[in-house]
């Protein structure tokens, strides 16, 4: 849990690093996934919340070294059964690898931003 003293002492705790990640991912919270989303316009759900905490798990287990794609791919494999891939483009319009990733306080995976892989808008 947020302690707000701890935040308000120490506001570096949440800054971010030049290309917009947190700077410490220890110190992510809901309320920055909250926050995070409102700026992306996103009001989440717990479809929202699956996606995000498996992301940060994923990310725990395997670090940050598989493309975008393969996290697309494992999105797919555990999101998409029952909804099809377009769930996950309806819950993340800007693409469900960076949009979740940002919001769940992950660095991007290697070639999200890649022109080539797309998103809904």
């Amino acid at each position: 849990m947020l302690d707000i003293n701890k935040a308000i002492s120490n506001q570096s705790r949440y800054e971010l690093d030049p290309e917009g990640n947190m700077a410490d991912l220890d110190s992510w919270s809901p309320q920055h996934a909250n926050r995070a989303a409102a700026l992306e316009g996103i009001e989440l759900t717990d479809a929202h919340w699956e996606v995000v905490y498996y992301l940060r798990e994923r990310f725990r287990d395997h670090g940050n070294k598989d493309a975008a794609r393969d996290v697309l791919h494992d999105l797919e494999e555990r999101f998409c059964e029952k909804n099809g891939r377009e769930h996950l483009y309806e819950l993340f319009p800007r693409g469900p690898v960076g949009q979740a990733s940002r919001i769940a306080g992950l660095p991007l995976p290697p070639h999200t931003q890649d022109k080539s892989f797309g998103t809904m808008m």
